[in-house]
């Protein structure tokens, strides 16, 4: 491996307490994936990219800035990714799903903030991650009052655009949003020198359209009855094309599909037949979280789907390409962003036809609705969720976790009595 030390002592980077994440990754990832048989063969671009995940693309994104490229870091799928890459920006995601970082952010925020807060705030605080260091500018979003206060933390020493999200959907709401979307416009042209036109806003649509559509390929291969592929292995490409180029991700998830799809055709399975099939719906499961996964699909099921930004909420729904000017490029932009079903809206009735659309789809058994500890959005809508399932006769265990393994055998418990009842 290459030795990126330089590279970070360059960034600013607390190289010594950083060292500690990267001594005990491997042993991790190893545990979780390398552990598994069969997997795709596809899979080792992933597998690469997870061993040298503070190194090769942070790299690569300092290279870009040398040649003039600015680089924005955001924490939420609402930011439209068209609007940076229609400049020559370059886009990386900026969620920590790590317990690591969050003792740093709980110096600076209260401990009953959720932990993918907190992690976020240390990991840049308590300078360990490259991607918080590199970023010339955050771009949040209004999607939960406690990321609106960590914001104005973060904004501290490092250049902060917000996007005023509507809370409602109503006709006005997409107004708004396409409001919002061009003065982000203007900001993302001020702070790259480049004027964003027309021509290049559709190139941008196309380009994110085919990394959506590259990604729902994959998705599309688990409503088989014999699984190709993991949800383990699922989520991770899922969670790596929040920082990679666009291209590469479309390319790299493409050659997936391609092999699941094969797989499929010849009857190859990585569970046994009669596993049972596991939604996922709730909060982000932002890199490394993988301790809900790794429990299920060790306990004698497989999850086939997660309804949350980690999963379907990223790719589905493509954006009109049609438009020809900016203001019909805007409209489509405010429309295809509109459709997440976030549960930061109300009412929401969306997001429980999605959960039941969804289950229909992959043909579920069950579902785990599960949302990180102290995220009161989540944790309040999950009564609504439950009785949705319920009246359409599908099994739902809810969940509350945070990213330490203290309650990973508790866990394992429930979730465990959970699939013994879907017999």
């Amino acid at each position: 491996m290459t030795d990126y030390h330089p590279m970070w002592e360059d960034l600013g980077m607390d190289v010594e307490t950083h060292d500690q994440l990267c001594a005990v990754l491997p042993q991790a990832f190893g545990d979780v994936y390398l552990s598994q048989e069969n997997r795709p063969d596809a899979m080792a671009f992933w597998d690469m990219v997870v061993g040298e995940i503070h190194g090769i693309r942070p790299a690569e994104l300092i290279e870009a800035q040398k040649n003039g490229q600015k680089v924005f870091g955001t924490f939420c799928v609402f930011v439209p990714d068209e609007v940076i890459i229609a400049a020559n920006g370059i886009v990386t995601g900026l969620c920590g799903g790590s317990q690591f970082w969050v003792p740093a952010g709980e110096e600076v925020l209260p401990k009953n903030t959720c932990p993918l807060i907190k992690a976020s705030v240390g990991a840049r605080l308590g300078k360990t991650c490259p991607f918080f260091r590199i970023a010339d500018m955050y771009v949040g979003e209004t999607t939960c009052d406690g990321k609106k206060k960590a914001y104005e933390i973060l904004a501290e020493d490092v250049p902060m655009h917000i996007m005023d999200l509507p809370q409602m959907k109503r006709e006005c709401d997409y107004k708004k949003w396409e409001d919002e979307i061009r003065k982000f416009i203007k900001v993302v042209e001020d702070f790259t020198g480049n004027e964003i036109t027309p021509e290049k806003l559709a190139d941008a649509i196309k380009t994110v359209n085919a990394k959506r559509a590259a990604m729902k390929r994959v998705y599309e291969c688990r409503k088989a009855d014999k699984l190709p592929i993991s949800g383990k292995d699922v989520l991770l490409m899922s969670q790596i094309a929040f920082f990679d180029d666009p291209k590469r991700c479309a390319e790299m998830c493409n050659k997936l599909a391609d092999e699941c799809e094969q797989r499929i055709a010849d009857g190859v399975s990585v569970f046994p037949e009669g596993t049972k099939r596991i939604m996922i719906t709730g909060t982000p499961m932002a890199i490394p979280n993988w301790k809900l996964h790794h429990i299920i699909e060790t306990s004698g099921a497989a999850v086939v789907c997660e309804e949350c930004c980690t999963g379907t909420r990223y790719f589905e729904n493509m954006v009109d390409e049609s438009g020809t000017t900016l203001d019909e490029q805007v409209t489509a932009l405010s429309n295809r962003y509109m459709c997440n079903n976030c549960e930061c809206f109300t009412p929401n009735p969306g997001r429980k036809e999605d959960i039941l659309r969804l289950a229909k789809e992959y043909n579920v058994d069950g579902v785990i609705d599960a949302h990180l500890m102290f995220c009161n959005l989540y944790d309040t809508a999950g009564r609504g969720v439950a009785s949705a399932l319920a009246d359409a006769n599908i099994p739902c265990l809810t969940i509350e976790t945070d990213y330490t393994d203290n309650d990973a055998e508790q866990l394992r418990t429930r979730v465990q009595a959970f699939i013994e009842m879907l017999d």
